[in-house]
């Protein structure tokens, strides 16, 4: 099995040393992803390799979200306020309802759908890998389709929503910070989308939306119940299974709680966050590896015309939120 490790390890980590020289487009996390499924489409690995591979995209996986827990901090969310704090649970909860729903509309192939769905509402591919172990049928190019979808929009909203939400007639600057921070970190994937976003247009917009952010990532343990609610509620057994939670959510609780009451340096933080970013990757490389093109390429425009709507609906909800607490 060692074999198998090494070698996603080892294109793991190729990937995130080549992320140094690739556009900000291009990060690690969707680099090792490509990387993999070109090697696994292009050379005919030894079946040697394929426990350690299957070992690794699926702990190393698991792994990764205890080290996103070490950035939520909930003092910091406390200053969010109740109201813009319930705005946000509200909208998370509705984009997870109805991505449950309309996946199926839109006939996204296995999970696709649920797994774009879910990480589009949360937190990208930090929240994919989470729900991806505890989907009762798990599909390696269900996982890489709804990584590469919310890698790519997050992208594109990165670039484009900044823009565009400054064509907007704001009543004020004030207000406009404080909107355009709301949209900017309640709709975009991942932690540095919303930072390159909301900081690109001010300081005081960057901060909102990486605290409407972290907010959103600090859901991630009830959503996980939620949806696992949804996707399990017909299938025999207690209800008390729809809480039984996997070991590195109990684990990401844990991490979240010991943050918010000890005073942790932030380097130390940082330091612990880029690790967790690196296993991430590693678990990526994997996944890529045991990636079929043919597959990817038949079931992959649906999931990004799913992830399109979801994004979509996502932003006119949070709008919705906005005039409602005006």
């Amino acid at each position: 099995m060692y074999k198998g490790i090494l070698f996603s390890i080892f294109v793991g980590l190729l990937s995130v040393l080549l992320e140094k020289f690739m556009p900000p487009a291009f990060n690690g996390i969707l680099i090792a992803l490509l990387l993999g499924m070109l090697l696994g489409n292009l050379l005919k690995l030894p079946v040697a390799l394929e426990p350690g591979i299957n070992y690794t995209s699926s702990k190393m996986l698991e792994l990764s979200i205890l080290f996103l827990a070490v950035g939520i901090n909930y003092t910091d969310i406390a200053a969010l306020g109740v109201q813009p704090f319930v705005g946000v649970a509200l909208v998370v909860f509705a984009v997870l309802f109805l991505s449950f729903f309309l996946s199926k509309r839109f006939n996204c192939p296995g999970n696709t759908g649920i797994l774009v769905g879910f990480g589009t509402a949360i937190c990208g591919s930090s929240a994919i890998a989470a729900l991806a172990p505890s989907l009762q049928k798990q599909n390696k190019e269900d996982v890489a389709i709804a990584m590469a979808v919310v890698n790519l929009l997050g992208t594109l909203g990165m670039l484009v929503l900044p823009w565009a939400l400054l064509q907007i007639d704001w009543p004020s600057s004030d207000v406009a910070s404080s909107a355009i921070g709301y949209l900017v970190g309640g709709s975009l994937h991942s932690v540095g989308n919303v930072a390159g976003a909301g900081f690109a247009i001010g300081k005081s917009a960057g901060d909102v939306a990486i605290t409407v952010k972290l907010a959103r990532v600090a859901l991630l343990t009830p959503g996980l119940i939620f949806m696992t609610y949804l996707t399990q509620r017909n299938a025999e057994g207690s209800w008390k299974r729809y809480f039984n939670l996997p070991w590195y959510l109990i684990g990401f609780i844990i991490v979240t709680f010991v943050v918010s009451v000890v005073d942790v340096p932030k380097p130390a933080l940082k330091d612990v966050e880029y690790v967790g970013k690196v296993i991430l990757t590693i678990a990526m490389s994997a996944i890529g590896l045991k990636v079929s093109f043919k597959k990817l390429l038949q079931a992959g425009s649906r999931g990004l015309r799913f992830g399109v709507v979801m994004f979509a609906l996502q932003l006119s909800l949070l709008g919705l939120a906005i005039l409602v607490m005006r």
